[in-house]
């Protein structure tokens, strides 16, 4: 394996920083919904389901290209954090399954005292995500650089994004890019083919701008940064 390239975990990071931003800043959403205001109840669910479904893709992915290999190469070194991986997997998988049911019960009533036990499941969410997303960067991403190559990256990133529908992806990638450094952004739209790479730049910034607008009121919502530190 050490003469195949390596997996480029970078946008890992980018992925991350988006989970902690649009999850961290949900609960101030849905608590800021005037009760019974159901059209915007809709917007913030709609909106939470867009990452959550991004989430969980995200997971499932890992958990099917990735621990395995890191198991079965890593030995002994992988073995405490490919566990503490998957409990963490399934401690968020149950919080969202929560947060699922409150959104759905809350959106067609925009009911305040729903809201304010969504905005609560969501917050106990964060805690568990941003702890966890803090030992995979921490712990699993070495590991990752280390014994998983670069086409297996790939697979993973791409089996993430398989039902994705085509026209959320420009804002998924968008929601990614809004905090990343430009370099890494220039290096990862240049590993997309040539009929993607040339228009996902513009097009995710766009759509990521325009659905900021509608979601936050701004085009610029507030930046969590790497480690949660709201900007």
């Amino acid at each position: 394996m050490t003469n195949k390239a390596m997996a480029d975990v970078r946008d890992m990071y980018m992925a991350h920083t988006m989970f902690r931003r649009e999850i961290g800043l949900a609960p101030i959403l849905i608590r800021e919904v005037p009760g019974g205001d159901v059209e915007r109840a809709a917007i913030v669910a709609d909106h939470f389901q867009v990452v959550d479904n991004s989430l969980h893709h995200h997971h499932v992915a890992e958990d099917k290209h990735l621990w395995p290999r890191l198991a079965e190469r890593a030995g002994a070194e992988a073995d405490s954090v490919v566990r503490v991986m998957e409990e963490q997997h399934g401690a968020i998988d149950a919080l969202l399954d929560e947060v699922r049911a409150g959104l759905a019960r809350w959106r067609g009533t925009a009911d305040a005292a729903q809201g304010e036990a969504v905005a609560a499941a969501v917050t106990r969410l964060n805690e568990h995500l941003v702890e966890h997303l803090a030992v995979e960067e921490d712990l699993a991403l070495p590991l990752i650089e280390n014994h998983i190559t670069a086409a297996e990256w790939g697979q993973m990133i791409a089996d993430s994004a398989g039902d994705v529908a085509p026209e959320q992806i420009p804002l998924i990638f968008g929601m990614m890019a809004y905090e990343a450094d430009p370099e890494t952004v220039r290096d990862i739209i240049a590993q997309m083919p040539p009929e993607i790479s040339g228009v996902i730049g513009d097009l995710a910034s766009e759509s990521y701008a325009a659905h900021a607008r509608r979601v936050y009121g701004t085009a610029a919502p507030a930046r969590i940064g790497a480690r949660g530190a709201v900007a």
